[in-house]
């Protein structure tokens, strides 16, 4: 894939892809004019010796000190220096590459005056995976990502830690190996690195890529959950939500509905439902089996929906913040003018990541609720307690453990729904008295996505031992495709024995996208 860097053209998907795979970057040549204007103006406002915020000035509260236009060089370095104070684990590689790469987009855009020679070399670090190491903790969300920002600046002056070839390096040594020169900042520079929303967004670009593979996990399990547990086909019919059609919840129930297309377990035409002659000489007549199914199967594409039309506005939100310009002050070569305002807030993605992961979080209680009646055997529909084969059972316990790990993970996804956008501060003498918390709703975001992906894997290996136990030949054709995709990587589960080495492969198979087929990868 190759991205072009300053043209508004970034996605969502483009993020996540070049995150994960070896991918291409350039400059458009109209970014490189507009970057260039920019800086013309930023030295001939500077010449002209009036205030300019962060390029003559101090910041924040301090932005009433003017300095001395000769020291605007050293202001931008000390802005660096004592913002180094991030803690808490490092950033994946995958959310540091996120991060560099959006970071590179919203500066080519040029209103930020900074030279393109630095932001082509931020481009050649992430073409070299030359990655900073930035600690997670630290940001308000406002003025931006301050705090992590100034690790990604560090580096381009070749200080600080970097990973480099699988190994920490210190940046100058990996720079001088990929024959790469340090930046000494000029005015305005260190500013327009750190003085955005791009570690959010990294997350947050990230996040909402994941969660869409969630949803399309979820509705196989729903699908193969149904046919473990002998439900209803129809609960799927689109006649149904023709009448309530909310895109989501047509286009989740339409998949299920696909999926168990051809299965002899989960069909639309219910046993329970033929006539009955013996009720008109009874009273009552007690059914075998309730004529409609649970509500964690039920009412699955109404759960699912949910999180697929979240996504829809999540994602457009995200597109937005990763291809604007997001620092202070901005300069429109075009008018001569330069702006101050407020374009480091990250509300939009604090709101976004807050909704998405309350989506996420709702989508796993589901798929814990299934697990919980297929391995109970009051609730089964016949299949023997624990998912254990019935010769084994009192010995063996099948997946009594596993749904208590369940439980657990979801308990934990629930319990961060919580809006950290909720929990503003005032900070920096009340300068920033009032800041998004946007990075740590989608740090929160992240860490709900991770929960969802295990509860999905531990549902996935008991819908399919409880496939087997039905006898898989029975299955849909879009579930009988999934259940020979996992056989393939984990065994039945005929006795007891440790399980967490077949829970991480399958989480990390929906992690890489293996049970979306590529003609739904995009719905």
């Amino acid at each position: 894939m190759r991205l072009t860097l300053g043209d508004d053209t970034l996605t969502v998907s483009g993020v996540a892809f070049a995150a994960r795979n070896e991918s291409r970057f350039g400059l458009s040549a109209e970014a490189a004019v507009r970057m260039a204007d920019s800086v013309a103006l930023r030295d001939e406002l500077i010449a002209t010796n009036r205030p300019v915020y962060g390029v003559t000035t101090g910041f924040g509260d301090s932005a009433r000190f003017q300095l001395n236009p000769r020291r605007t060089a050293e202001l931008q370095r000390n802005l660096v220096r004592y913002h180094l104070n991030g803690t808490g684990a490092h950033a994946a590689p995958e959310v540091v590459r996120a991060t560099m790469l959006i970071r590179a987009n919203c500066l080519a855009r040029g209103y930020s005056g900074i030279r393109r020679e630095v932001v082509d070399l931020l481009v050649d670090c992430l073409r070299h995976d030359i990655l900073p190491l930035i600690p997670e903790r630290g940001s308000v969300g406002a003025s931006g990502d301050l705090v992590p920002l100034c690790y990604l600046a560090d580096m381009l002056t070749g200080e600080g830690e970097v990973m480099f070839k699988q190994a920490r390096w210190q940046a100058a040594d990996a720079l001088r190996a990929c024959g790469l020169k340090p930046a000494t900042y000029e005015a305005k520079e260190g500013l327009a690195l750190i003085n955005g929303t791009s570690f959010m967004s990294g997350f947050a670009a990230l996040a909402a890529h994941d969660a869409a593979e969630l949803a399309r996990v979820a509705e196989l399990c729903t699908a193969l959950a149904a046919e473990a547990l002998l439900g209803n086909r129809g609960h799927y019919h689109p006649a149904i939500h023709r009448q309530k059609p909310h895109r989501g919840q047509v286009l989740s129930a339409q998949r299920i509905h696909g999926m168990l297309a051809g299965s002899y377990l989960c069909t639309d035409d219910n046993p329970v439902l033929e006539p009955h002659a013996a009720v008109e000489e009874r009273e009552m007549l007690t059914l075998n089996r309730s004529i409609q199914d649970r509500y964690s199967l039920r009412c699955a594409p109404h759960v699912i929906g949910v999180l697929r039309d979240t996504l829809g506005w999540v994602s457009e939100w995200i597109e937005v913040e990763i291809n604007s310009t997001n620092d202070n002050p901005l300069f429109d070569a075009g008018t001569g003018e330069v702006h101050n305002g407020g374009n480091f807030y990250g509300g939009h993605v604090g709101q976004a990541m807050d909704s998405l992961k309350v989506a996420v979080a709702s989508v796993g209680d589901l798929l814990d609720r299934q697990l919980a009646l297929l391995v109970d055997d009051k609730f089964n529909a016949g299949l023997p307690p624990n998912l254990t084969p019935l010769a084994e059972t009192g010995l063996h316990h099948g997946f009594k453990g596993m749904q208590l790990a369940c439980s657990a993970l979801a308990a934990e996804a629930l319990s961060l729904t919580g809006p950290s956008t909720s929990f503003s501060r005032s900070t920096e003498s009340h300068n920033q008295d009032k800041v998004s918390m946007g990075t740590i709703a989608a740090r929160g975001a992240r860490t709900v996505n991770e929960l969802v992906t295990e509860i999905s894997a531990i549902v996935l290996l008991a819908t399919c031992q409880a496939a087997d136990l039905r006898g898989r030949e029975l299955l849909g054709e879009g579930t009988r495709a999934a259940h020979r995709l996992l056989r393939e990587h984990v065994p039945f589960l005929h006795h007891d024995r440790r399980l967490d080495g077949d829970l991480a492969k399958v989480a990390e198979l929906i992690a890489a996208g293996a049970f979306t087929p590529p003609e739904e990868a995009d719905a």
